[in-house]
């Protein structure tokens, strides 16, 4: 997983993410080069952040892997919980957070773009096996 890119895809990001089976981008992409160079690795599915106007990205996302129903969207503010949703993937913050609750898994990558404040500049992990799913936030160098 990865979010707030805004234009800037470092080589440690496109490092963690190569093996990926599918890459999930909870918006803020900036240029179109971001996700084609992100086609390169694996599929992605993608949503539109509040710095994306015009793209012609979704809002929001939904997936399916393994049996795992997962929901992407750029601002948890927005969401709509829906039965069903096991894991929600978000952006926005910029900050990276792992939260389980009410058997939903929260997973904010942060932001793998130009670094904001003292936030860190991080990347996502999802392991699904069967109905099990780890994340794991990685903070680049």
């Amino acid at each position: 997983m990865i979010s707030d890119t805004h234009g800037l895809l470092r080589p440690e990001a496109l490092r963690f993410l190569r093996g990926a089976d599918h890459i999930i981008h909870a918006g803020d992409v900036g240029g179109p080069e971001v996700l084609h160079d992100l086609r390169t690795i694996a599929p992605v599915t993608a949503v539109r952040g509040n710095n994306d106007r015009g793209r012609a990205l979704p809002k929001t996302a939904n997936l399916k892997v393994e049996g795992v129903e997962i929901h992407v969207l750029h601002d948890i503010a927005e969401l709509r919980l829906k039965a069903g949703m096991c894991v929600v993937v978000s952006g926005h913050s910029h900050k990276p957070k792992i939260e389980e609750r009410d058997g939903v898994l929260y997973v904010n990558p942060g932001s793998a773009g130009p670094r904001r404040f003292t936030l860190p500049i991080a990347v996502g992990e999802l392991k699904i096996s069967g109905k099990s799913v780890r994340a794991r936030i990685k903070e680049l160098t």
